[in-house]
């Protein structure tokens, strides 16, 4: 990302947080030394992220939904989280959002599931808060993965 022209940086990071301020502000201050500095700045733009960032940052996310499994229940819990998503798109007006980076496969469904029905019950302010906190947490996992496979040595490195 420090080599690369600015437009091409802005566009790689526009793919981890679709907030244009926040990608912008990266591109900006780069080089980074190392990806900890990188997702120090990361950090530190996502908090900075107003109303209308936000909003435009939401744009770019679908709802948080694990990969398919096949297990016992497995269509009832799609069907609940299917629910749970409406159920929440209508009362925020955006897709929710959770970042299952650390989260094992076979517990995501249920994370999921619980996390939502849960945030269900917030008012708008609090679900701000936990929205734009688990947006700085994929667009960090998001960042990561973006340095760590654009490392020379990696396949298409």
């Amino acid at each position: 990302m420090n080599a690369c022209a600015p437009h091409l940086a802005f566009a790689a990071f526009r793919g981890c947080c679709a907030s244009r301020r926040w990608a912008t502000r990266l591109a900006a201050h780069r080089p980074y030394p190392d990806l900890e500095a990188l997702l120090a700045a990361a950090d530190e733009a996502a908090y900075d992220l107003t109303d209308a960032d936000l909003a435009e940052a939401l744009t770019g996310e679908t709802a948080t939904t694990p990969q398919r499994t096949a297990r016992p229940g497995h269509f009832a819990a799609r069907t609940a989280l299917s629910a749970a998503h409406a159920a929440y798109e209508s009362r925020f007006g955006h897709a929710f959002l959770l970042c299952l980076d650390a989260c094992p496969p076979e517990e995501a469904l249920d994370r999921v599931l619980t996390a939502i029905r849960s945030r269900l019950g917030n008012d708008r302010e609090d679900e701000r808060a936990l929205t734009t906190e688990e947006l700085r947490r994929i667009a960090r996992g998001r960042l990561a993965r973006l340095v760590l496979n654009a490392r020379p040595g990696r396949d298409g490195g």
